[in-house]
């Protein structure tokens, strides 16, 4: 298993043309972990702010299936991640992802939203790829 875990803000990179796209190709081309809240939080962006069809989204989105491994949320998410966002102040979705990455082993989740260099729970370092 790849010990990397990404942000939804990672795979909507991927839409945008700039050389952060470039950096978010080149991490997920050797694969890792998403869960199913990422893959949501995805498509609402695909549809609302990239005006894709459903179809268009639909499409995009299986090529990120096809890289990573898609993660169920579980109560054992749901009840790790609350204590994490009460601990470490994420907000509630954030607290999720962080969550759905202990949870399933990774030991590293792209981010660019969260604290890069912060490590979780001595195990889990969240990354900026986009960082100089």
């Amino acid at each position: 298993m790849n010990g990397d875990f990404f942000d939804t803000n990672i795979i909507l990179y991927l839409l945008d043309g700039s050389d952060k796209a470039d950096t978010a190709e080149r991490i997920l081309q050797s694969g890792g972990m998403i869960s199913t809240q990422v893959l949501n939080e995805a498509l609402v962006n695909c549809i609302r702010k990239a005006r894709m069809s459903w179809e268009e989204a639909g499409g995009f989105l299986a090529g990120i299936r096809d890289i990573c491994e898609v993660v169920d949320l579980t109560l054992e998410v749901h009840d790790i991640g609350r204590a994490l966002g009460e601990r470490y102040g994420f907000s509630v979705y954030d607290s999720m992802i962080v969550s759905a990455a202990l949870v399933n082993g990774c030991n590293r989740l792209y981010s660019e939203d969260m604290q890069d260099g912060l490590v979780v729970e001595g195990v889990l370092r969240i990354t900026n790829p986009f960082l100089s």
